[in-house]
């Protein structure tokens, strides 16, 4: 995790020498002042969402130059607070456009005006969509044009944040469904506090100030207001005064208007060593009308000492049954949160059908992110084979670049069948497909032999019969452009599977960021190129000569781009024309 936090905190320092000239860009900046803030003279973080969620609406209506509203906000983890005094400063640009819906992306910071320091609060994504015309035709969004390199990889990953905004609901339903809290599972501890206690529940009249321009609720006032029972709740279990610190995806399910009556429900889904989780659910109805479902999301909440430590809470006594509102058990909740962090997820987590969507976007973004960096130097070079490395702090990641003279689509098809690369990478002795969890997404088991430093000081493969072999389960998540610009990209990283443990006689090896970004290139061509992270355990034995694995890669993927070549004759003309037409395509390269 330390090493993670300096790689996202190295690659922020980067990204601020980028200078963006985005059309899209709003900025605002607001001194906080007492009647912002909380008991302990700190911004209250249902004004700051309040403040994030216009700036962000005035990106996305300039953007599509027409009137939006709030579809949701993605996770956000407020990283410090700010206080009287103090300036916040909020800047917004739309990531990417699809038809009818865009993303924004925020990024709130502050300043201290006496000191001079500024420090990151905290960044979000909120998706916004556009309202119909009058004559109820649909507004269609202009495509975005990333010009900076930041601005390529948030355009590059907006789609597969997408991805994961549309299977939100089925997780969360999921977790409902097999996560409550059934008779006799609770467990009764002494001292504990009964989670009816913390239940909260307010109404609220939806007034003309509390709408926008469109006169529908203002979205970051329902935000404010959800935010509000649920430190209510939080503050009955520890009774003091917690600290938001982690807000789950809010997703807006309806509008809302003036005259509505809004119903806010909050309970305390669990206290853990020194954070609780609160669950809050908004409905609106009108006098006569049933309740409709607006709003749910889950808040994590610390209380914090005198020192900004966080301190430990007191144990919460679940209700035999819990239904109001529905929330997950307590442990699979975690698995969920933990698997929704990039920057933080651990080697080889636990993977299950609930927290697999996650999984495959950490996969697939960090392969990205990887693939975005800057600093990547040229190693050396061989046969159109360039072999580039990465160093940074106590990992090394190498890119290996070569252009092969098959269509992307093509060279896509061909190695995302995973199974048939033992028969170009040496380095793969066995593959084998454990589980196609869906049309992206898949499991495999791979055995390697065993790896051990050679006499030159570099990485060599141990000779047939020699060593302990190394076996990984890998997760394998593959994706095809979602539009112009786009790649394709088969990443893979290490997931646990409890029906899969080491194989006897083989090592366990993890896998922490590896796969393929294949690009179009002109002439029919396309660009491949591969991206491998070195585990702590490989890096003393590579680091010392890096150029020493060139060999090893050359021939690799010299082998990998005869094979896409061959496998690419084959399937247009034939197996009878296949050699041919190899021939013919070496004769005229010559």
């Amino acid at each position: 995790n330390a090493y993670y936090k300096d790689y996202a905190k190295k690659q922020e320092e980067e990204e601020e020498e980028e200078v963006s000239d985005s059309p899209t860009e709003v900025k605002m900046s607001q001194i906080i002042m007492p009647c912002h803030c909380n008991h302990r003279q700190e911004l209250c973080v249902g004004q700051l969402l309040k403040w994030i969620d216009i700036t962000a609406c005035l990106s996305a209506e300039r953007h599509a130059m027409s009137p939006c509203v709030t579809a949701s906000m993605d996770d956000i983890n407020f990283e410090h607070t700010i206080r009287v005094g103090q300036v916040v400063s909020i800047k917004s640009k739309v990531n990417r456009a699809f038809n009818s819906s865009m993303e924004v992306g925020i990024q709130v910071s502050c300043e201290d005006l006496f000191s001079g320091h500024h420090w990151k609060v905290c960044h979000a994504y909120a998706t916004f969509v556009t309202q119909r015309k009058e004559t109820g035709e649909r507004v269609l969004l202009k495509p975005i044009v990333p010009e900076t390199q930041k601005e390529q990889l948030e355009y590059s990953l907006a789609a597969e944040r997408r991805r994961v905004r549309m299977l939100h609901d089925d997780i969360i339903k999921d977790l409902l469904t097999h996560g409550c809290i059934q008779q006799g599972d609770s467990v009764e501890f002494s001292n504990a506090v009964a989670a009816e206690k913390t239940k909260v529940e307010s109404v609220e009249l939806v007034l003309p100030p509390h709408t926008n321009h469109q006169v529908n609720t203002f979205g970051g006032q329902i935000m404010a207001w959800m935010v509000n029972v649920a430190t209510i709740a939080a503050s009955r279990l520890c009774q003091t005064h917690p600290t938001l610190r982690t807000i789950d995806m809010f997703t807006f399910r309806g509008p809302s208007q003036i005259g509505d009556r809004l119903l806010l429900k909050a309970i305390v889904n669990n206290a853990f060593t020194d954070s609780i989780e609160v669950g809050v659910r908004a409905e609106a109805y009108q006098d006569l009308g049933t309740n409709r479902h607006i709003n749910s999301a889950f808040m994590i909440f610390e209380v914090l000492d005198d020192h900004g430590k966080p301190c430990t809470l007191p144990r919460l006594q679940p209700e035999p049954l819990v239904s109001w509102p529905n929330c997950p058990n307590h442990e699979k909740r975690i698995k969920y949160i933990i698997s929704r962090k990039q920057c933080e997820v651990p080697l080889s987590v636990p993977w299950n059908p609930r927290n697999q969507v996650y999984l495959s976007y950490n996969n697939v973004s960090t392969l990205k992110t990887l693939a975005s960096r800057k600093k990547w130097r040229l190693s050396s070079e061989k046969d159109k084979v360039r072999l580039y490395s990465l160093e940074e702090k106590t990992m090394l990641s190498f890119r290996v670049d070569t252009e092969v003279d098959v269509p992307a689509h093509t060279a896509f098809s061909l190695l995302a069948e995973l199974c048939n690369r033992p028969s170009w990478d040496t380095y793969y002795q066995k593959c084998d497909l454990i589980h196609q969890v869906d049309d992206d997404d898949f499991l495999y088991h791979v055995v390697t032999p065993s790896v051990h430093p050679s006499s030159l000081g570099f990485l060599s493969l141990a000779k047939s019969g020699e060593g302990i072999h190394q076996d990984f389960i890998l997760l394998a998540s593959k994706r095809r452009p979602c539009g112009s610009g786009d790649s394709y990209v088969i990443a893979l990283r290490s997931v646990l599977l409890t029906s899969h443990p080491p194989t006897e006689g083989c090592n366990r090896g993890e896998v922490l960021c590896a796969g393929f970004i294949i690009q179009d290139t002109k002439n029919n061509m396309s660009l491949l190129s591969y991206y491998n992270q070195a585990s702590p355990e490989v890096l003393p034995y590579i680091s010392s000569d890096i150029a020493g694995l060139s060999t090893s890669f050359y021939n690799i993927f010299s082998s990998c781009r005869e094979y896409l070549t061959e496998q690419a004759v084959v399937s247009e003309f034939g197996p009878k024309l296949c050699k041919q037409r190899i021939h013919f395509c070496t004769i005229r390269k010559g």
